[in-house]
């Protein structure tokens, strides 16, 4: 069974840094593509950062380049997002999603249930 688990989320002040991660099981980790989404309080979901299976590609949102760094560790089944210069409207939950293959496709086959990131003083 393919499971997501993401973590790190919580309340930092604007400016602040924090690094989701997300733990991955039940498929071969380092063979699929992965990406973040959010969905900010009350409005639809906002595709945020991809990695492919690799990790020598990726790919950002123009809201959080230069702020937001995706990595993974394939030998530890593990996804990440180090996010820097928090600002209040990255407050979301946010999702770690698999692609159904190497690289982006058009779309997501699992996610995970999410982990809150709120940015305010």
């Amino acid at each position: 069974e393919v499971q997501l688990v993401e973590s790190g989320g919580g309340l930092v002040q604007p400016g602040g840094s924090l690094r989701l991660s997300c733990a991955a099981s039940g498929f071969t980790f380092s063979s699929y593509a992965m990406s973040w989404v959010r969905q900010a309080p009350g409005k639809g979901l906002e595709w945020v950062s991809y990695i492919n299976s690799g990790g020598s590609s990726t790919m950002y949102a123009d809201s959080v380049k230069g702020r937001f760094t995706i990595s993974r560790d394939n030998a530890k089944n593990t996804l990440y997002l180090q996010m820097n210069s928090l600002k209040p409207e990255d407050t979301a939950v946010y999702y770690c999603a698999k692609y159904p293959g190497t690289s982006r496709g058009s779309y997501m086959d699992y996610w995970g249930k999410g982990t809150l990131v709120t940015v305010s003083s």
